[in-house]
Order: C-alpha cells, then sequence, then structure tokens
C-alpha cells in the first residue's frame, strides 16, 4: 500500500472516531436526532476505512500504524472537540467539615460570581456542610480552585438548567 493510501486510512479513523465522540456526548443530552446524523456519516466513513485496510489484506504493519493512530488520533481530537463545541453545565459538591471555614468557601465563591447553596449533613465523624455549585463546564476549575482546600470535591454534569444565579462574565 503507498504513502497516500496509509494517509488516507489515518484521516478517515480520525473523522469517524472524532465523530463518534460528538456523537456519545450527544446522546447523553438528550439530542438524538443530531446523534444519528453525526452515526451516520460516522459509520459511512468507518466503512470506506475498514474496506481500505481490507482490500487485499492486512499485509503491512504500516497499515495497522495508520489504522490504529488514526483511531488514538481521533481519540484526542475527539475530546478537543468536545470541549470546544459542546456547552453544557457542571454541578460541583464539596463535602466540607462542618467548620466556619467552609461557610468561608462559600463566602468566596459567592464573591467569585458563583451561585453557592449550602446544606447541613451528617458524616462519619460529625456535622458536614454541603456546597453545591452549578456552574459552566468551562468554569469546573477555578471553582476547584477555590473549594479544594475545604473538603472532598465532585463533579458531575448537569443536562439542562432553568433559573437560578450564574457568573456573568466581565468584559
Amino acid at each position: 500500500m503507498n504513502l497516500l493510501g496509509l494517509l488516507f486510512i489515518f484521516c478517515a479513523r480520525v473523522l469517524d472516531v472524532s465523530l463518534s465522540t460528538l456523537r456519545l456526548l450527544l446522546l447523553v443530552k438528550g439530542k438524538r436526532l443530531k446523534a444519528a446524523s453525526i452515526g451516520f456519516c460516522e459509520v459511512s466513513v468507518y466503512l470506506v476505512a475498514l474496506s481500505k485496510v481490507l482490500q487485499g489484506g492486512i499485509n503491512s504493519p504500516w497499515q495497522v500504524i495508520a489504522y490504529a493512530g488514526g483511531f488514538a488520533t481521533g481519540n484526542f481530537i475527539g475530546s478537543l472537540l468536545e470541549e470546544r463545541l459542546v456547552s453544557g453545565y457542571a454541578l460541583v459538591e464539596v463535602i466540607a467539615d462542618g467548620t466556619p471555614q467552609a461557610l468561608e468557601a462559600a463566602e468566596l465563591l459567592r464573591r467569585a460570581g458563583f451561585g453557592t447553596t449550602v446544606l447541613r449533613g451528617e458524616g462519619r465523624a460529625g456535622p458536614r456542610y454541603i456546597l453545591k455549585i452549578v456552574c459552566k463546564r468551562q468554569e469546573v476549575d477555578a471553582v476547584a480552585d477555590v473549594a479544594s482546600q475545604y473538603g472532598f470535591i465532585f463533579i458531575s454534569d448537569v443536562r439542562n438548567v432553568w433559573g437560578g444565579h450564574f457568573r456573568i462574565k466581565h468584559k
């Protein structure tokens, strides 16, 4: 197989796997029609790439490298596309000791413009504060920077958001 054929296989796999990543993300977000449309394109590209690899058999390790390299690169590019194209929200929850310092963290987050809800809870070692912050996915690191020293943090994706208080970007 010539260099042009190997490059075709590589690029087709990059495209197909990148589309696969976007399709899965759209499915999770409930955008079925867009996901189905992308899935049609994804499988079409995949079949063309696979037929090119299998045409005449795999007789060169370069074919495997082009196919596998395209797959790996497609995963990387798909994740980059996801960060840029699929906007959304995340729920950051901080489980902190039931101390005044945890309430200070809530105030710091509020001063930074993040709506922060504080709940009282009970853990194995005593009282806890649970800080709940819904923010844009791009802002998770900023929230974590403030809250990480105060307790255990976990993050989950939020499918839809209505109402509430959200940080306003100042120009």
